[in-house]
């Protein structure tokens, strides 16, 4: 998992940090998650959370990191039938992975939806806590219906629950952003039809790719930003969310962020997913260092952005996700502070997994 010497992360480097980076974020975020911003001042200082050595209890992650996961577990299992030279839906295989999700947060799967065999995720014990999951992303699954673009379940619901779980799309090499989006935005149909939920979590993923493939943090945002503006049937809440996510960090510093009051006044709470894609993606670009050419420490770029991202009154926990994601696709393991993983909750389940989508995508 280390970089090489010439400092480009490897894929494999890219693939456990955008996962673990994505859980750091969402655990330290979870603890904070339906706090509002004086709360918690009151019980972290005014500088917010920044560390989980103030935590009391242990730490836990949460829904998203569960369900960025099974994510990964269904794209895994599309490639293992691929490299067996059998072809195989990938939605379907990912649909199948969040009906076994579903069967950990104990909701009953109708009679009709198919019954899929067990795989190695399924028997991780610490998968089957129940983290306050997304209530469409409930709802959703257990019609039972493979939701589609054409035929949604939700039609209305446009909640982060697609954009948190979809940064896996964005870690498979060797297909091109176009596919990258067409993945994560039909995979999000799974359990929200609202525009604004299919085309941010399309807009994440394709961050996430571009990151992998070698694009600057600046570029990677833009990039999606661009598949925006270029989309006649882009959500406009998206559109003014993600154009100011870009605009408001362009000329931020660690020293010049927004407060935690401003940074929701702009961009919003992060309970909906233009709004959770917007908060994440800005807490990385306004802590880069200035010209993004990575001279700055990536542990402190890391730290530094999960404390912009999680200190607002809302959705902390996925926020943090989508930037601890962000910053490991980019960096590799080499962002990820060592004293935050030797408190992170089942390090090894997270490894495990990302280990299994190394070992079908290195071939």
């Amino acid at each position: 998992m280390s970089n090489d010497p010439g400092g480009i992360p490897s894929p494999e480097s890219r693939i456990h940090g955008c996962l673990l980076g994505g859980a750091l974020g969402d655990s330290l975020g979870y603890a904070v998650e339906f706090d509002q911003i004086d709360e918690i001042r009151r019980r972290f200082g005014a500088a917010g959370l920044r560390d989980f050595s103030v935590l009391d209890g242990g730490t836990h992650f949460s829904d998203d990191t569960q369900m960025t996961l099974y994510t990964v577990d269904g794209i895994v299992e599309a490639l293992e039938w691929a490299n067996s030279g059998v072809g195989a839906d990938a939605n379907a295989c990912v649909w199948l992975a969040y009906l076994r999700w579903l069967d950990t947060q104990g909701v009953p799967v109708p009679e009709a939806a198919p019954r899929p065999q067990p795989r190695w995720i399924d028997g991780q014990e610490v998968l089957r806590h129940r983290r306050a999951p997304g209530n469409a992303c409930l709802s959703g699954l257990a019609t039972g219906e493979m939701g589609t673009a054409a035929r949604p379940v939700n039609p209305d619901s446009k909640g982060c629950g697609t954009v948190m779980r979809s940064a896996p799309f964005g870690l498979v090499p060797h297909i091109p952003a176009d596919s990258v989006y067409k993945l994560s935005s039909d995979a999000a149909s799974l359990t929200h039809g609202h525009p604004s939920a299919r085309q941010s979590a399309g807009a994440f993923s394709l961050i996430i790719h571009a990151l992998v493939q070698g694009s600057s943090l600046a570029e990677a945002a833009q990039a999606a930003l661009d598949r925006v503006l270029g989309d006649d049937d882009a959500a406009p809440e998206l559109r003014e969310r993600l154009e100011a996510a870009v605009r408001l960090a362009g000329g931020a510093g660690t020293a010049s962020v927004l407060s935690p009051e401003d940074l929701v006044r702009e961009l919003g709470q992060g309970w909906v997913a233009e709004e959770a894609l917007a908060v994440g993606l800005y807490a990385v670009l306004a802590t880069a260092p200035r010209g993004d050419g990575g001279a700055a420490d990536p542990v402190e770029h890391f730290r530094e952005a999960i404390a912009v991202a999680i200190n607002h009154s809302g959705d902390s926990d996925s926020t943090g996700s989508i930037a601890g994601n962000i910053l490991g696709a980019y960096y590799g393991t080499a962002c990820l502070p060592t004293d935050w993983l030797a408190a992170l909750e089942a390090p090894e389940v997270i490894r495990g997994m990302a280990g299994q989508l190394v070992a079908v995508t290195s071939g």
